[in-house]
């Protein structure tokens, strides 16, 4: 596995595998000659050496650039990996990580790795205080370091897409200088493709907390969820919304009870992202003055209320427009069409 990693590093790096360990050595000893001969290929940069280390996670801390959200780590969705790190007695693929200047505190930042590392961290507060952090050591600069944290995240189902998603947006301005065609030629992906996440990354998160996980919101509904977000009357109502099912969640968390799934939210969203039909009035509900002329009317009924039209012209005092208001709001409320159902 180390081995894997080694070339995975070396395909979107340009760097050269790890030469052989002390457990898997040559078939053939080393002469000196060979060994004066490797160093002359590393020093001429022909041969770039990788180096792997075992540390005290304590000491290396987490790129911010990374996709995954380093909060959401806990024992529950990185039980696998616990196991795994338990029956192996270690890490057996290691992570990339590359070395900080100027801090007291640490001595390296993960790339890749970060859900390896909280594990680790995790096992030495319980019961297993002798795990190493197992990590490979690269010079990397920070879009060199984005884009290999990137190819390792897209092949892991636990980073979500509205992580990978924001991720992306903060790249584009931290590494790219907002050129969405520059980003996506150097990640090797569609720039339709990247459009998308782009915008998903654009969905607040008071409408994400309507959500009780975002590992099952995938780009396509995710993306129909952004664009409904892009006319303002509708963002308000989906807001609205949301925060209505955020409230309901906790409320049936805080019961024990299952909260909505992912499809039931995101329908409930999409729902008051269409604007309800209006009802046509009834068509008595015209009210013609004393002198022969349309003098008030009904335009619309909906959930959200009545539309009525005072006409100009009509000859109608303030009473009698008062008195023809009170009548109609009757009639309404008779039919069950009234402002108070």
């Amino acid at each position: 596995m180390a081995g894997k990693q080694s070339d995975y590093l070396a395909d979107i790096l340009g760097t050269e595998a790890d030469p052989p360990s002390p457990a898997q050595p040559r078939t053939r000893p080393t002469t000196l000659l060979n060994r004066e001969s490797a160093l002359d290929r590393v020093r001429s940069g022909e041969v770039r050496q990788v180096t792997q280390l075992l540390l005290d996670p304590a000491r290396v801390r987490v790129w911010p650039g990374n996709a995954r959200i380093h909060a959401r780590l806990t024992e529950e969705n990185c039980r696998d990996l616990i196991d795994s790190l338990i029956a192996e007695g270690g890490q057996r693929v290691p992570a990339v990580v590359r070395r900080v200047e100027g801090d007291p505190d640490h001595d390296y930042e993960v790339i890749a790795g970060t859900r390896r590392h909280w594990s680790i961290v995790w096992l030495r507060a319980h019961a297993y205080p002798e795990m190493r952090f197992l990590a490979q050591v690269a010079a990397l600069d920070d879009e060199a370091a984005f884009r290999l944290a990137d190819i390792e995240n897209r092949a892991r189902r636990d980073v979500s897409d509205i992580e990978r998603a924001r991720n992306y947006a903060a790249a584009l301005a931290t590494h790219y200088g907002g050129r969405q065609k520059r980003m996506a030629e150097r990640l090797r992906v569609s720039e339709g493709w990247l459009s998308k996440m782009l915008r998903v990354a654009t969905i607040p998160d008071q409408v994400l907390a309507a959500f009780a996980s975002l590992d099952d919101l995938g780009l396509k509904p995710a993306y129909g969820l952004a664009q409904a977000l892009g006319d303002k009357a509708a963002a308000k109502r989906i807001q609205a919304r949301a925060r209505e099912l955020a409230a309901c969640r906790a409320a049936r968390a805080a019961a024990g009870e299952t909260p909505p799934g992912t499809a039931e939210v995101l329908r409930a969203l999409l729902a008051v992202a269409r604007p309800e039909p209006e009802a046509p009035p009834p068509e008595d509900l015209d009210y013609v003055s004393r002198h022969g002329r349309p003098a008030l009317s009904v335009q619309s009924i909906n959930r959200q209320g009545m539309t009525l039209r005072l006409h100009a012209g009509s000859g109608a005092g303030t009473d009698e427009l008062v008195e023809a208001l009170r009548s109609m709001l009757e009639r309404l409320e008779a039919r069950g069409r009234g402002l108070r159902r």
